[in-house]
């Protein structure tokens, strides 16, 4: 959010969308979760965008606020009297927190053809991290300045992938909760931007889990810092021998543990702990190597 160099290590699984297009003057949405449940519709008047009926008003207002905001960026966009049908279908659980709001940005901006950042930075805010990695065939290191955007492709496959775990928590968070805890909280910035900056950068070159352990942990040490909250280790996984480092808003959404334990052992500990939710992380990372294998 203020300029430091952050890693990011986009997931196999997103979101897609689907349009058809029909005789109408209407938007009529349908979102559908892994199951092909339906979880969320709505129908938008062509003329302001506002919801004629929805199933979640909350949810309808957020989403006619970014097709207004897309249309203000593009005037040919939803300008033709006609209905278009749009299904969306999420590849995660709605409840880890893995980006549904920012790949449904991703989706709704090439729909559009806009840039997806203004249409973030317009609607729902934030530092577009994480669009950036809805968009994304791989690693990046992501840095937004009051100048520019940069993103910077980066290998990330070490000998010790195998030994990286994501648990979920099991508690979703609100990321613009968290945002603003972090504004509310932040103190004593100054270096702190170069110092996680740093570590950003030297990410990808770690050889051993040891130099990955270290700068993850040290990581973990300064966000505690800038936001007087305890480290996700300390609050429940006192006992574990690895490392753990929080991912996205902390206090919730998936930690990031590694473990030179056998799989199963690794498994067992965080599942007597009541976290059942794991992957290796290698399952879950979208890379240039999986990407070039699908096509």
């Amino acid at each position: 959010m203020d300029g430091a160099t952050a890693m990011a290590l986009p997931t196999t699984l997103g979101q897609t969308l689907r349009l058809t297009e029909a005789s109408g003057s209407e938007v009529a949405w349908k979102s559908y979760d892994p199951k092909g449940q339906l979880w969320f519709s709505a129908s938008f008047d062509l003329m302001d965008f506002k919801a004629m009926k929805t199933s979640d008003a909350t949810i309808s207002d957020t989403l006619s606020a970014i097709l207004k905001a897309a249309s203000k960026m593009n005037s040919d966009f939803l300008s033709h009297w006609k209905k278009y049908k749009v299904d969306t279908f999420l590849e995660f659980d709605r409840s880890w927190g893995l980006g549904s709001s920012s790949t449904l940005i991703s989706c709704i901006a090439q729909w559009a053809e806009v840039s997806p950042y203004h249409l973030l930075f317009d609607t729902l805010g934030g530092s577009g991290y994480d669009v950036a990695c809805a968009q994304a065939d791989g690693p990046i290191l992501y840095r937004l300045s009051e100048e520019e955007l940069s993103i910077d492709h980066v290998e990330f496959e070490p000998e010790f992938i195998s030994q990286l775990y994501l648990v979920y928590l099991g508690r979703k968070q609100d990321t613009k909760a968290a945002r603003d805890h972090y504004y509310e909280n932040r103190t004593r910035l100054n270096g702190t931007l170069e110092h996680i900056s740093r570590i950003s950068n030297a990410l990808p070159d770690c050889t051993t889990l040891r130099e990955f352990e270290k700068a993850i942990q040290e990581h973990e040490d300064i966000v505690a810092k800038c936001l007087n909250m305890p480290k996700v280790k300390d609050l429940h996984f006192s006992d574990f021998w690895g490392s753990v480092k929080s991912l996205g808003a902390w206090g919730g959404d998936f930690i990031l543990a590694t473990s030179e334990a056998t799989d199963s052992d690794t498994r067992n500990y965080f599942t007597q702990k009541g976290f059942t939710t794991i992957f290796k992380l290698a399952e879950m990372m979208k890379s240039e190597s999986h990407v070039e294998a699908e096509v």
